[in-house]
């Protein structure tokens, strides 16, 4: 099925062979593209993919909500667009991130280390502050491994989380009391 056909089609007459069809079409004209505007919001190969799947599972049960006088193919984006924005903002997917870049953190820290006994008490100390932070809830967690990690302001994580900068300010501030509990009632000996 062509998007000439599509258009002739009424709403009430797109039928499962036509979706199949519109499916088909689509991806073999616009997958490419639709799978590189998804790579260049998720930046990952195997979440581009993921996400891509989920686009055209959309297509496929939205098609008849196609509004005509727009072009397929800017359809296709915009569905493209969105479902990155929402795997972007997904909980899976932000604690994940946070995961790789707290380790990646950690690891230029342990590169630098000069002896192998250093780089032995470095790792444990950590590895024990990593499993502190973690048992932070994630609105405190998120802000404190973006701060001190990751080394963005306030304004920049503020931006990042689409939230106010008093707002991060706050949870910076109990974010840290936290942790200080945590560290102080569980032999943390991080200072």
């Amino acid at each position: 099925m062509s998007v000439s056909q599509l258009q002739a089609l009424q709403k009430e007459t797109i039928t499962e062979q036509d979706r199949i069809e519109l499916l088909d079409y689509c991806m073999k004209h616009y997958g490419h593209d639709v799978k590189r505007v998804v790579y260049s919001y998720v930046q990952n190969d195997d979440d581009a993919e993921d996400v891509t799947q989920e686009v055209f599972i959309s297509v496929y049960q939205k098609i008849d909500q196609f509004n005509q006088d727009s072009q397929l193919k800017s359809w296709l984006i915009r569905i493209a667009i969105n479902k990155s924005k929402d795997h972007l903002r997904s909980f899976k997917y932000r604690q994940q991130r946070l995961k790789d870049k707290l380790l990646q953190s950690l690891k230029k820290e342990s590169i630098e280390t000069t002896t192998p006994e250093d780089l032995s008490i470095q790792t444990d100390e950590n590895k024990q502050l990593i499993k502190q932070i973690y048992e932070l809830p994630t609105k405190y967690k998120e802000v404190i491994i973006l701060y001190y990690f990751e080394q963005f302001t306030v304004k920049e994580i503020a931006n990042i989380l689409k939230s106010n900068e008093n707002t991060i300010k706050a949870r910076l501030n109990r974010g840290r009391d936290r942790l200080k509990t945590i560290i102080e009632s569980g032999g943390g000996d991080h200072g």
